[in-house]
Protein backbone atom coordinates (compact mmCIF):
# COMPACT_ATOMS: atom_id res chain seq x y z
CA UNK A 1 0.00 0.00 0.00
CA UNK A 2 1.35 3.43 -0.93
CA UNK A 3 0.53 6.58 0.99
CA UNK A 4 -0.71 9.80 -0.49
CA UNK A 5 2.04 12.10 -1.70
CA UNK A 6 2.78 15.17 0.46
CA UNK A 7 1.74 17.44 -2.41
CA UNK A 8 -1.63 15.67 -2.58
CA UNK A 9 -2.14 16.06 1.16
CA UNK A 10 -1.21 19.74 0.96
CA UNK A 11 -3.63 20.27 -1.91
CA UNK A 12 -6.37 18.41 -0.04
CA UNK A 13 -5.77 20.56 3.04
CA UNK A 14 -5.97 23.70 0.90
CA UNK A 15 -9.25 22.52 -0.63
CA UNK A 16 -10.59 21.69 2.83
CA UNK A 17 -9.72 25.16 4.09
CA UNK A 18 -11.36 26.79 1.09
CA UNK A 19 -14.54 24.75 1.47
CA UNK A 20 -14.73 25.42 5.20
CA UNK A 21 -14.17 29.12 4.65
CA UNK A 22 -16.91 29.15 2.01
CA UNK A 23 -19.31 27.25 4.28
CA UNK A 24 -18.62 29.63 7.16
CA UNK A 25 -19.18 32.65 4.95
CA UNK A 26 -22.44 31.36 3.49
CA UNK A 27 -23.61 30.06 6.87
CA UNK A 28 -22.89 33.42 8.49
CA UNK A 29 -24.83 35.24 5.80
CA UNK A 30 -27.78 32.88 6.20
CA UNK A 31 -27.61 33.27 9.97
CA UNK A 32 -27.64 37.06 9.69
CA UNK A 33 -30.57 36.96 7.27
CA UNK A 34 -32.48 34.51 9.47
CA UNK A 35 -31.72 36.57 12.57
CA UNK A 36 -32.92 39.73 10.87
CA UNK A 37 -36.20 38.04 9.93
CA UNK A 38 -36.66 36.72 13.49
CA UNK A 39 -35.96 40.13 15.03
CA UNK A 40 -38.33 41.80 12.58
CA UNK A 41 -41.11 39.28 13.32
CA UNK A 42 -40.69 39.61 17.08
CA UNK A 43 -40.57 43.40 16.81
CA UNK A 44 -43.80 43.46 14.84
CA UNK A 45 -45.47 41.14 17.37
CA UNK A 46 -44.27 43.22 20.32
CA UNK A 47 -45.50 46.52 18.89
CA UNK A 48 -48.80 44.88 17.98
CA UNK A 49 -49.26 43.84 21.60
CA UNK A 50 -48.36 47.33 22.79
CA UNK A 51 -50.82 48.83 20.35
CA UNK A 52 -53.60 46.63 21.71
CA UNK A 53 -52.99 47.63 25.32
CA UNK A 54 -55.41 50.17 26.72
CA UNK A 55 -54.52 51.34 30.27
CA UNK A 56 -58.08 52.51 30.89
CA UNK A 57 -59.41 49.02 30.21
CA UNK A 58 -57.50 47.59 33.18
CA UNK A 59 -60.05 48.95 35.70
CA UNK A 60 -63.09 48.08 33.61
CA UNK A 61 -65.12 45.08 34.65
CA UNK A 62 -65.32 42.31 32.08
CA UNK A 63 -68.53 42.23 30.12
CA UNK A 64 -70.67 39.09 30.18
CA UNK A 65 -68.88 36.34 28.25
CA UNK A 66 -65.70 38.44 27.89
CA UNK A 67 -62.32 37.26 29.16
CA UNK A 68 -59.37 39.57 29.69
CA UNK A 69 -55.68 38.73 29.86
CA UNK A 70 -53.34 41.23 31.44
CA UNK A 71 -49.73 41.28 30.20
CA UNK A 72 -46.83 42.91 32.00
CA UNK A 73 -44.88 44.81 29.32
CA UNK A 74 -41.52 44.25 31.05
CA UNK A 75 -42.01 40.52 31.25
CA UNK A 76 -43.29 40.45 27.67
CA UNK A 77 -40.18 42.32 26.50
CA UNK A 78 -37.91 39.85 28.32
CA UNK A 79 -39.79 36.89 26.87
CA UNK A 80 -39.59 38.30 23.35
CA UNK A 81 -35.85 38.95 23.69
CA UNK A 82 -35.15 35.45 25.04
CA UNK A 83 -37.21 33.80 22.31
CA UNK A 84 -35.52 35.98 19.68
CA UNK A 85 -32.02 35.11 20.87
CA UNK A 86 -32.83 31.41 20.93
CA UNK A 87 -34.32 31.59 17.44
CA UNK A 88 -31.28 33.45 16.08
CA UNK A 89 -28.88 30.96 17.69
CA UNK A 90 -30.81 27.96 16.34
CA UNK A 91 -31.03 29.54 12.89
CA UNK A 92 -27.27 30.22 12.91
CA UNK A 93 -26.34 26.67 13.93
CA UNK A 94 -28.70 25.12 11.40
CA UNK A 95 -27.37 27.42 8.67
CA UNK A 96 -23.78 26.39 9.40
CA UNK A 97 -24.61 22.68 9.44
CA UNK A 98 -26.74 22.74 6.29
CA UNK A 99 -24.22 24.91 4.40
CA UNK A 100 -21.29 22.66 5.29
CA UNK A 101 -23.20 19.64 4.03
CA UNK A 102 -24.20 21.49 0.86
CA UNK A 103 -20.63 22.50 -0.07
CA UNK A 104 -19.09 19.14 0.78
CA UNK A 105 -19.50 17.86 -2.82
CA UNK A 106 -17.70 21.00 -3.99
CA UNK A 107 -14.73 20.12 -1.84
CA UNK A 108 -14.71 16.62 -3.25
CA UNK A 109 -14.83 18.00 -6.81
CA UNK A 110 -11.94 20.35 -6.10
CA UNK A 111 -9.90 17.51 -4.67
CA UNK A 112 -10.60 15.29 -7.70
CA UNK A 113 -9.66 18.12 -10.07
CA UNK A 114 -6.42 18.80 -8.21
CA UNK A 115 -5.56 15.09 -8.08
CA UNK A 116 -6.20 14.70 -11.81
CA UNK A 117 -3.96 17.62 -12.72
CA UNK A 118 -1.21 16.43 -10.38
CA UNK A 119 -1.39 12.79 -11.53
CA UNK A 120 -1.53 13.65 -15.25
CA UNK A 121 1.38 16.05 -14.95
CA UNK A 122 3.40 13.58 -12.93
CA UNK A 123 2.85 10.83 -15.50
CA UNK A 124 3.93 13.12 -18.35
CA UNK A 125 7.23 14.07 -16.75
CA UNK A 126 8.95 10.73 -17.38
CA UNK A 127 8.21 10.33 -21.13
CA UNK A 128 9.11 13.98 -21.70
CA UNK A 129 12.40 13.52 -19.87
CA UNK A 130 13.13 10.44 -22.00
CA UNK A 131 12.28 12.38 -25.17
CA UNK A 132 14.58 15.22 -24.14
CA UNK A 133 17.40 12.76 -23.41
CA UNK A 134 17.03 11.11 -26.83
CA UNK A 135 17.04 14.47 -28.57
CA UNK A 136 20.15 15.39 -26.63
CA UNK A 137 21.89 12.22 -27.82
CA UNK A 138 20.79 12.93 -31.38
CA UNK A 139 21.99 16.52 -31.12
CA UNK A 140 25.43 15.46 -29.90
CA UNK A 141 25.77 12.98 -32.74
CA UNK A 142 25.14 15.54 -35.47
CA UNK A 143 27.96 17.32 -37.18
CA UNK A 144 28.09 21.09 -36.91
CA UNK A 145 27.43 21.47 -40.63
CA UNK A 146 24.52 19.02 -40.64
CA UNK A 147 21.37 20.76 -42.01
CA UNK A 148 19.25 19.07 -39.31
CA UNK A 149 21.18 20.62 -36.42
CA UNK A 150 19.03 23.71 -36.17
CA UNK A 151 15.79 21.71 -36.38
CA UNK A 152 16.89 19.30 -33.66
CA UNK A 153 17.88 22.23 -31.45
CA UNK A 154 14.41 23.70 -31.92
CA UNK A 155 12.80 20.36 -31.11
CA UNK A 156 14.80 20.09 -27.92
CA UNK A 157 13.86 23.65 -26.96
CA UNK A 158 10.19 22.77 -27.51
CA UNK A 159 10.63 19.68 -25.35
CA UNK A 160 12.13 21.76 -22.55
CA UNK A 161 9.15 24.08 -22.85
CA UNK A 162 6.78 21.14 -22.45
CA UNK A 163 8.68 20.00 -19.35
CA UNK A 164 8.38 23.50 -17.88
CA UNK A 165 4.65 23.51 -18.64
CA UNK A 166 4.20 20.17 -16.87
CA UNK A 167 6.11 21.48 -13.84
CA UNK A 168 3.93 24.58 -13.88
CA UNK A 169 0.81 22.41 -13.91
CA UNK A 170 2.11 20.59 -10.85
CA UNK A 171 2.52 23.94 -9.11
CA UNK A 172 -0.99 24.94 -10.18
CA UNK A 173 -2.30 21.78 -8.53
CA UNK A 174 -0.54 22.79 -5.30
CA UNK A 175 0.00 26.59 -5.29
CA UNK A 176 1.46 26.52 -1.77
CA UNK A 177 4.59 24.81 -3.13
CA UNK A 178 5.28 27.62 -5.57
CA UNK A 179 8.61 29.14 -4.63
CA UNK A 180 9.57 32.76 -5.02
CA UNK A 181 10.93 33.61 -8.46
CA UNK A 182 13.61 36.19 -9.14
CA UNK A 183 12.49 39.13 -11.31
CA UNK A 184 12.93 38.46 -15.02
CA UNK A 185 12.08 40.36 -18.20
CA UNK A 186 8.56 39.66 -19.39
CA UNK A 187 9.74 40.21 -22.96
CA UNK A 188 12.06 37.18 -22.84
CA UNK A 189 9.24 34.75 -22.10
CA UNK A 190 6.89 36.37 -24.60
CA UNK A 191 9.59 36.27 -27.26
CA UNK A 192 10.06 32.53 -26.79
CA UNK A 193 6.33 31.99 -27.18
CA UNK A 194 6.23 34.14 -30.32
CA UNK A 195 9.22 32.32 -31.83
CA UNK A 196 7.57 28.93 -31.26
CA UNK A 197 4.37 30.12 -32.97
CA UNK A 198 6.07 31.65 -36.01
CA UNK A 199 5.65 28.37 -37.88
CA UNK A 200 1.86 28.53 -37.37
CA UNK A 201 1.81 32.16 -38.44
CA UNK A 202 3.78 31.29 -41.59
CA UNK A 203 1.38 28.48 -42.48
CA UNK A 204 -1.59 30.82 -41.97
CA UNK A 205 0.03 33.64 -44.00
CA UNK A 206 -0.25 35.95 -40.99
CA UNK A 207 2.49 38.39 -40.02
CA UNK A 208 3.49 38.05 -36.38
CA UNK A 209 5.09 41.23 -35.01
CA UNK A 210 6.71 41.62 -31.59
CA UNK A 211 7.15 45.00 -29.90
CA UNK A 212 8.76 44.85 -26.46
CA UNK A 213 10.23 46.96 -23.70
CA UNK A 214 13.18 45.07 -22.22
CA UNK A 215 13.03 46.71 -18.78
CA UNK A 216 9.58 45.33 -17.85
CA UNK A 217 10.22 42.81 -15.06
CA UNK A 218 7.91 40.40 -13.23
CA UNK A 219 8.25 37.63 -10.64
CA UNK A 220 5.69 35.28 -12.18
CA UNK A 221 7.19 31.86 -13.08
CA UNK A 222 8.53 31.82 -16.66
CA UNK A 223 6.52 28.74 -17.63
CA UNK A 224 3.30 30.44 -16.56
CA UNK A 225 4.13 33.56 -18.55
CA UNK A 226 5.02 31.55 -21.64
CA UNK A 227 1.77 29.57 -21.38
CA UNK A 228 -0.23 32.80 -21.20
CA UNK A 229 1.59 34.36 -24.14
CA UNK A 230 1.21 31.19 -26.20
CA UNK A 231 -2.53 30.98 -25.55
CA UNK A 232 -3.14 34.65 -26.35
CA UNK A 233 -1.08 34.62 -29.55
CA UNK A 234 -2.53 31.30 -30.70
CA UNK A 235 -6.04 32.69 -30.19
CA UNK A 236 -5.15 35.76 -32.26
CA UNK A 237 -3.70 33.64 -35.07
CA UNK A 238 -6.82 31.47 -35.09
CA UNK A 239 -9.02 34.51 -35.77
CA UNK A 240 -6.76 36.37 -38.19
CA UNK A 241 -7.40 36.31 -41.95
CA UNK A 242 -4.68 35.40 -44.41
CA UNK A 243 -2.54 38.46 -45.07
CA UNK A 244 -3.40 39.94 -41.68
CA UNK A 245 -1.14 40.93 -38.84
CA UNK A 246 -0.94 39.97 -35.17
CA UNK A 247 0.91 42.45 -32.99
CA UNK A 248 2.31 41.39 -29.62
CA UNK A 249 3.48 44.18 -27.32
CA UNK A 250 5.04 44.24 -23.86
CA UNK A 251 4.99 47.48 -21.91
CA UNK A 252 4.85 48.84 -18.39
CA UNK A 253 1.84 50.75 -17.11
CA UNK A 254 2.41 52.07 -13.60
CA UNK A 255 2.80 49.12 -11.25
CA UNK A 256 1.69 46.62 -13.90
CA UNK A 257 3.48 44.69 -16.60
CA UNK A 258 1.17 44.51 -19.61
CA UNK A 259 1.06 42.01 -22.44
CA UNK A 260 -1.13 43.18 -25.34
CA UNK A 261 -2.08 40.97 -28.29
CA UNK A 262 -3.96 42.58 -31.19
CA UNK A 263 -5.28 40.86 -34.29
CA UNK A 264 -7.03 42.06 -37.46
CA UNK A 265 -9.84 39.51 -37.35
CA UNK A 266 -13.60 40.06 -37.58
CA UNK A 267 -13.97 40.76 -33.86
CA UNK A 268 -15.85 38.83 -31.18
CA UNK A 269 -19.39 38.00 -32.24
CA UNK A 270 -22.10 35.70 -30.95
CA UNK A 271 -20.94 35.95 -27.34
CA UNK A 272 -20.39 38.60 -24.69
CA UNK A 273 -16.70 39.60 -25.01
CA UNK A 274 -16.24 39.22 -21.24
CA UNK A 275 -17.27 35.54 -21.52
CA UNK A 276 -14.50 34.47 -23.87
CA UNK A 277 -12.39 33.74 -20.79
CA UNK A 278 -14.94 31.20 -19.52
CA UNK A 279 -14.16 27.55 -20.01
CA UNK A 280 -15.54 25.99 -23.20
CA UNK A 281 -16.74 29.38 -24.47
CA UNK A 282 -16.65 29.99 -28.23
CA UNK A 283 -17.26 33.06 -30.34
CA UNK A 284 -19.00 32.82 -33.68
CA UNK A 285 -18.16 32.30 -36.40
CA UNK A 286 -15.29 29.93 -35.87
CA UNK A 287 -12.12 30.54 -37.82
CA UNK A 288 -12.30 28.75 -41.19
CA UNK A 289 -8.58 27.94 -40.95
CA UNK A 290 -9.06 25.56 -38.00
CA UNK A 291 -9.31 21.97 -39.12
CA UNK A 292 -10.78 21.02 -35.73
CA UNK A 293 -12.83 22.88 -33.15
CA UNK A 294 -11.02 24.25 -30.16
CA UNK A 295 -12.03 23.35 -26.65
CA UNK A 296 -12.28 26.90 -25.30
CA UNK A 297 -9.75 26.30 -22.53
CA UNK A 298 -6.70 28.38 -23.53
CA UNK A 299 -8.05 31.80 -22.57
CA UNK A 300 -9.61 30.37 -19.41
CA UNK A 301 -6.16 29.15 -18.34
CA UNK A 302 -4.76 32.62 -19.01
CA UNK A 303 -7.33 34.16 -16.68
CA UNK A 304 -6.65 31.55 -13.98
CA UNK A 305 -2.88 32.11 -14.11
CA UNK A 306 -3.27 35.89 -14.09
CA UNK A 307 -5.71 35.79 -11.18
CA UNK A 308 -3.47 33.39 -9.23
CA UNK A 309 -0.69 35.99 -9.36
CA UNK A 310 -2.82 39.06 -8.69
CA UNK A 311 -3.39 40.06 -12.32
CA UNK A 312 -6.21 40.33 -14.84
CA UNK A 313 -6.90 39.71 -18.52
CA UNK A 314 -9.53 41.71 -20.40
CA UNK A 315 -10.82 42.51 -23.86
CA UNK A 316 -9.64 46.08 -24.45
CA UNK A 317 -11.32 46.45 -27.83
CA UNK A 318 -13.17 44.36 -30.39
CA UNK A 319 -14.88 45.09 -33.68
CA UNK A 320 -14.67 44.55 -37.43
CA UNK A 321 -11.15 45.97 -37.39
CA UNK A 322 -9.90 43.37 -34.91
CA UNK A 323 -9.64 42.41 -31.26
CA UNK A 324 -7.19 43.55 -28.58
CA UNK A 325 -6.59 41.41 -25.47
CA UNK A 326 -4.50 42.68 -22.58
CA UNK A 327 -3.08 40.78 -19.62
CA UNK A 328 -1.90 42.81 -16.62
CA UNK A 329 0.28 41.33 -13.90
CA UNK A 330 2.25 42.96 -11.08
CA UNK A 331 5.56 44.35 -12.24
CA UNK A 332 8.70 43.75 -10.24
Amino acid sequence: MTGRRPADRAGQDADLREVRAASRSVGLQLAIASGALVVAAIGVAFFFVLDQLRPAEVNEAPKPGEHKIYIDTTEAMIAFVVVGLLAVAIAGVLSMVVTRRAVRPLGRALQLQRDFVADASHELRTPLAVLDARLQVLQRGLADDDPSTATVAELRADTRTLIDVVNDLLLAADPEREAAVAPSPLADHVERAVDSLQVLAHDAAVELVLETERDVLTTIPPASLQRCATALVDNALAHSPAGGRVTVAVRRDGASAVLVVADQGPGITGIDPARIFDRFAHSQPESPRRTGAGFGIGLALVREIAARHGGTVVVEATGPEGTVLAMRVPAA
